[in-house]
C-alpha cells in the first residue's frame, strides 16, 4: 500500500521540477582559447590590445545563426553565451598573443603608465555560422608603433567547416579567432622589433680630382749657368 502510494507522489514531484528546471536550463556556450602555454619573459615585447570592435548584431546574449538565404536568426533558448562575447573575444586573442609572442607585458585597453611597443585596433565586422553555413569571419586590423604612427593594416577573411551542432559551430568560430590571433604576432613582431640600424659603411679615401700646381704644370729644366771665358787683349 505504501508503494502505492509513493510512487504517484514521486512521479508528480519530478515531473513539476522538470517542468520548473527546463525553462531555466538553457546551454550556455564559450569561446576556446585553444591550447596556451603561458609565457615565461618578462622583458619581452609590450602590446597593448584595445578592445575589440563587434559588430551591432554581435552585442547580444543569444547565438545567432545564418541561414540558407544569408539572414541571421537566434538559436531560441537552446543557447546563449555564457557572458558578453566581446570580453571572451577580447581574452582569447590577449593570451593566443601572449603564447605566441612569449611575453607576459600584455595589456588590455588603457593601461596607466603602459608604454606599449606595439598597439593593435581590430574591428570584427561578421563572425557566424549556421546548420549548413560554415563559419566565417570577416576583420580589419592595424598596428601602431610606439609612437602612435601606423605601420600595417589588413582585411581579413577566414572560413572553417563544421559539423552543424552548435557546439561545433562555437568551436569553428573558436578556431578562426585563434588562426587570427597567429596572423597578428605574426605581424606584430618585426613591428615590435623597430626599424633596423643601418650598417655602417668604411669610410672611402677622398680622391683627389684635381692636380696641384706644382704636379699639374710642366716641369722646366733648370737653367745652367753658362760660363765663356773671353781673352782681353791691351795693346
Amino acid at each position: 500500500m505504501m508503494n502505492l502510494v509513493r510512487y504517484p507522489i514521486a512521479l508528480l514531484l519530478a515531473s513539476v521540477l522538470a517542468g520548473c528546471a527546463s525553462p531555466h536550463s538553457v546551454p550556455l556556450y564559450s569561446l576556446d582559447n585553444g591550447v596556451v602555454e603561458l609565457p615565461e619573459r618578462a622583458d619581452g615585447a609590450a602590446v597593448l590590445l584595445a578592445p575589440v570592435k563587434l559588430a551591432d548584431y554581435l552585442q547580444r546574449e543569444d547565438i545567432l545563426q545564418r541561414r540558407a538565404d544569408g539572414s541571421l536568426a537566434p538559436v531560441g533558448a537552446d543557447a546563449r553565451w555564457a557572458g558578453p562575447l566581446g570580453q571572451g573575444v577580447d581574452q582569447l586573442l590577449l593570451r593566443q598573443l601572449a603564447w605566441r609572442l612569449n611575453t607576459q607585458r600584455m595589456a588590455l585597453g588603457e593601461a596607466s603608465g603602459f608604454v606599449p611597443d606595439v598597439q593593435v585596433e581590430l574591428a570584427i565586422t561578421r563572425l557566424d555560422s549556421g546548420p549548413q553555413q560554415p563559419a566565417v569571419l570577416e576583420a580589419q586590423w592595424k598596428l601602431l608603433d610606439k609612437d602612435g604612427k601606423q605601420q600595417a593594416s589588413r582585411l581579413v577573411r577566414l572560413q572553417e567547416e563544421h559539423q552543424g551542432s552548435t557546439a561545433d559551430q562555437v568551436r569553428a568560430q573558436s578556431l578562426l579567432l585563434q588562426r587570427l590571433g597567429e596572423q597578428l604576432a605574426s605581424a606584430i613582431e618585426p613591428v615590435a622589433a623597430g626599424p633596423r640600424a643601418k650598417p655602417r659603411t668604411a669610410a672611402k679615401p677622398k680622391v683627389d680630382s684635381g692636380r696641384s700646381t706644382e704636379a699639374a704644370a710642366p716641369r722646366i729644366p733648370a737653367l745652367e749657368t753658362i760660363r765663356t771665358e773671353m781673352e782681353v787683349f791691351r795693346f
